[in-house]
Parts: structure tokens; sequence; C-alpha cells
């Protein structure tokens, strides 16, 4: 799988409607800038698996005339959740209100029923700040596994998702990070998602995925691990200042670590459980 099968494929087959993880069509999308390339058929594509950056949406509607539509799902839903339409309402809205709508995973399907909690189990408001555990449930959400392995998979009827996310008030659900992927700093949580998402806004960035490293003090600290592109070249300074004026001055990573490739998965979603053992090594500086 990679950026030059891809867009052949599509353009040989006249493919108007493509579904894929943000990865794959990173791929592609560094091979179309990379030889100049346009799509002659290709209309729209649905991004889920993880969170979509923005840069991504931007290049598909703007460099290319492609809609993007985010969707959110897991096998154990059969598989989707959510899909992101806009509402009547927010059709006439300006276009960088509506960018930040496009950048949620979207609002539940039929047959979907989803609810937030904190720690506690508590429930959380829908107010598009609030976050927490993501549970849903429904008639074909899973009960249960193949032959009961790992007990009852349901709290209180609900299945946890393993997600963290906020819900707004017009019930657009944003994913803000994996549960186990969410670096506590200091008594504070970082969303991986938005660090990663910022990296991948620099021009000399193909690919980044953000871990927590241990630290004596803060608990954990964030860093990026980083692929560039063919050709282009980043420093560590440089791209740490990139993120000034962008975010929290506690939420930018301590460090980059520059590597030849970030490990996939056999859809293209990045597995970073693979990217800490490779980093296991690794010290923070000053630590």
């Amino acid at each position: 799988m990679d950026g030059k099968s891809i867009y052949e494929l599509i353009e040989g087959e006249k493919v108007s409607y493509a579904a894929g993880v943000p990865t794959v069509w990173q791929m592609l999308l560094g091979h179309m800038k990379a030889g100049s390339l346009k799509f002659s058929s290709l209309k729209r594509t649905v991004i889920g698996g993880s969170a979509c950056p923005p840069a991504m949406i931007q290049s598909f509607q703007d460099d290319y005339g492609v809609e993007v539509l985010h969707a959110w799902g897991m096998t154990e839903m059969s598989p989707l959740g959510t899909l992101n339409t806009l509402k009547n309402k927010q059709l006439s809205l300006p276009e960088d209100e509506q960018m930040k709508i496009r950048l949620k995973q979207g609002r539940a399907i039929y047959g979907v029923d989803m609810k937030i909690v904190d720690a506690d189990g508590k429930e959380q408001p829908w107010d598009g700040k609030a976050y927490g555990d993501l549970l849903v449930k429904g008639p074909w959400i899973v009960k249960e596994y193949f032959k009961g392995e790992g007990g009852d998979p349901l709290v209180d009827g609900w299945f946890p998702t393993g997600d963290v996310a906020t819900i707004d008030a017009n019930g657009f659900m944003q994913i803000t990070d994996r549960s186990k992927d969410v670096i506590k700093s200091g008594g504070e949580w970082i969303s991986s998602i938005d660090v990663e998402n910022i990296a991948m806004s620099h021009p000399a960035v193909q690919m980044a995925a953000c871990v927590g490293m241990p630290h004596p003090k803060w608990d954990e600290r964030p860093i990026i691990a980083v692929v560039k592109k063919p050709g282009a070249e980043v420093s560590t300074e440089e791209l740490i200042k990139f993120y000034e004026g962008k975010t929290a001055k506690w939420q930018i990573p301590d460090d980059v670590v520059f590597v030849d490739a970030i490990p996939l998965g056999a859809t293209g979603k990045m597995q970073k459980m693979k990217l800490r053992e490779q980093l296991k090594d690794y010290k923070l500086p000053n630590t």
C-alpha cells in the first residue's frame, strides 16, 4: 500500500467515492503533490479510524476539490457509530466555522446511543467542552465476545469504546484521544491528537505521532516522533518553535524524535504501542 498504487487505482477505476484512514491518504497526497497530479473522478472521501488532521481536510478540499466526511466507529459497533454531515442551519456559517464542525467525528447514526462519563462514571454535559470516556449502546453493538473471552465487556449495559471525547449541544462528537494515549502531565491531560495535528501542518512533516514519556516531576511529558517529507529539512528547535502561539505552553512537546517510519497496522493506523517499544531506551532531555 503506497501513494502511487492508490492513485493509479483511483484513476484507473474512475473512483468517485473512497474511504480510508488518515495515514493512507497522507501517502496519497504526498505522491500527488510531488508529481503535481490531480483527480479526474474522485469527489468525496470518508476518513475514519483516527482523527483527520485539519491540514489534510484543507488539502483535499482546496487543492483537489474533494469533499471530506469525518466518520467514527468500531468493529464492535458493526461498525459505524457517527458520520459528520452539517445541519441545514450550519450550511450558511462562514467557512472557518464550518471547518471547526467538520473536524469533529459527527453525529450518531440511527440505532446508536452515546454518552461521555468522568472517571467516577458520572455523565458529562453535551456542551462541546466537558470531556470523558465515550460509551455507546444499541441493538447491533457488541454485548459479549466469542466464547465469553475477557468477561462481560459492558458497563451497566453500555460498551466502553476506549476513546475520550466531547459532545456538543448539536450532538456532534469529537474524539480528543484514545484513553490509553492521553498524556497525563502534572495532573492535566494533553491530547496526543492535538499535538500531532499541529506538527502535521508544518510543511516539512509527512507523518507525526505523539506519545508520553516518563518524567520525574510531571509524571509524563509529550514528545513527537516525526517522519520528514522527502527532501525536506526541519530541526528540533524549529519544530518546537512552530508550536508557539498554537497551543498552551505546557502542551508543547519537550522533544522531537526524527524517525524513518512510524509503525502502521494492516489498515494504516499508527501503532503507538510499537512506537513506544522502539523508544523504550529514550530519555527526555534535562531529566
